[in-house]
């Protein structure tokens, strides 16, 4: 018997993981996006995402539990929504929540219907004398709960969403209808936590409003961690991701002047790393990637003007690791240079355009700006990737929309390391005769030729 229906708007990295871990723990799913070709993939059991297997996704629709659809009409349906939309930047490198109104906007309209739970005459029979059922069943006259999952700034929730959501519906948040945050801790492609083992953190629009989304999730995660509003909860997720950007761009920093110094960078981060106690270990890289790191402390540092105060020492980290990729092409140069050739006219074999390791995750991949970077300056870029066989389109970078990984050759000028997939570790690139310039410290089989960047 299926008495609890929940729509995920969003179908990517984040949206598709959590819609499975739902559909596992007996919630009816019905999955919302408005890319057709993701849609009939999750109905006809197949998968986009690389780390996600096809048998999963076809064991859920299997079961009548999980299906997609483009008709967002049919959040009539559901008892509980949830917005799993990006949140990136505009050209002015401002917060761009547009995808959330438009979700907002999309949904109002069908708000006052009841879903799956109020409509079921067996669940009806089941509460008639109980105003809440044990087991996860929830009440029957419940309005509906409307979260949002994306990263985004404070009061983004419970102002900007809430306005559209009431605009477009006609009731009152709170009352009407229950809204919260719950950000998303996604890592795709991670092996030793999960969308069911992470706990879930989550703010409410009022205490009736919390408790409703702490009942659904924990429907389906191992733990929850309720805080006293929507605002704490969308601080909690941008000091998250600020910890992490502020510290990558310290130990690029130290990267560039241990480097002067002749002092191996990872050297010192791992025997820093014996400590016990005081420090955790950050590695540089050729710039920052992911829907996150990049993007969220943005969100902040425009937030913050609106109480006349100034983010310096984030917006400083933010200016070292976007000056990473300039930092890179500066040592191909370098390396190029000691075999009397220039930037321009060199043919160049980038190498991994995914963001992280082992996964097919581009989105804001430092390798797209490194790829634009060295080709302003006349070079030939080929990439390969073995978990990126194609660059998909993308609104930041149309042109390279397209191009296809290649076989690694010694047939370049420089070959340049810049994501560290175990299959670039286990390569042997000992007898290369071009200079390998590694960003990752990936290459164990060097050539003659070998640079850090």
């Amino acid at each position: 018997m299926i008495i609890m229906k929940i729509a995920i708007i969003g179908l990517g990295y984040v949206g598709l993981p959590l819609g499975l871990r739902f559909a596992e723990s007996d919630v009816s799913v019905l999955g919302l996006d408005v890319d057709q070709s993701k849609v009939d993939a999750i109905n006809a059991g197949e998968t986009y995402i690389r780390h996600i297997e096809a048998d999963t996704i076809a064991a859920a629709r299997d079961t009548g539990l999980l299906e997609a659809s483009t008709d967002f009409s049919r959040v009539a349906e559901v008892d509980a929504v949830l917005i799993c939309v990006p949140t990136p930047l505009n050209k002015y490198r401002e917060p761009d929540i547009s995808y959330v109104l438009k979700s907002g906007e999309a949904i109002a309209p069908y708000l006052a219907q009841q879903g799956a739970q109020s409509s079921s005459s067996e669940f009806e029979s089941e509460t008639s004398h109980s105003n809440t059922a044990e087991g996860g069943q929830l009440e029957q006259s419940r309005p509906k709960l409307v979260v949002l999952e994306s990263t985004t700034y404070p009061g983004t929730t419970d102002t900007d969403l809430r306005a559209v959501l009431e605009a477009g519906s006609g009731l009152k948040a709170g009352v009407d209808f229950h809204l919260a945050f719950s950000p998303e801790r996604e890592d795709p492609g991670r092996k030793d936590h999960s969308v069911k083992t992470i706990p879930k953190v989550m703010g409410g629009y009022t205490d009736a409003c919390l408790e409703r989304c702490v009942d659904l999730y924990s429907m389906a995660l191992d733990a929850v961690h309720p805080v006293s509003s929507c605002r704490v909860a969308e601080a909690t997720k941008l000091t998250e991701n600020i910890f992490r950007s502020v510290n990558i761009a310290l130990v690029n920093e130290l990267k560039m002047v241990f480097h002067k110094m002749d002092i191996d960078v990872w050297d010192v981060v791992n025997a820093a790393a014996t400590k016990p106690f005081g420090y955790m270990p950050f590695y540089p890289g050729p710039g920052l990637g992911g829907h996150c790191i990049p993007i969220d402390p943005f969100y902040l540092t425009w937030k913050a003007r609106e109480f006349d105060q100034h983010t310096k020492f984030i917006e400083l980290a933010g200016e070292v690791n976007t000056s990473m990729p300039d930092y890179v092409v500066a040592r191909v140069a370098e390396a190029l240079n000691e075999d009397a050739k220039s930037i321009k006219g060199s043919k160049i074999l980038l190498l991994g355009m995914a963001y992280k390791p082992n996964v097919d995750d581009d989105r804001e991949s430092p390798s797209y700006v490194l790829t634009e970077k060295l080709e302003a300056k006349g070079a030939q870029v080929s990439y390969n990737d073995p978990y990126v066989p194609e660059i998909r389109p993308t609104r930041e970078h149309p042109h390279l929309a397209g191009r296809k990984s290649v076989e690694i050759t010694d047939d370049y000028d420089c070959i340049l390391l810049a994501t560290h997939h175990n299959e670039y570790k286990a390569f042997d690139f000992s007898g290369f005769k071009c200079p390998v310039v590694d960003t990752r410290n990936a290459v164990s089989k060097r050539p003659a030729k070998y640079y850090r960047a």
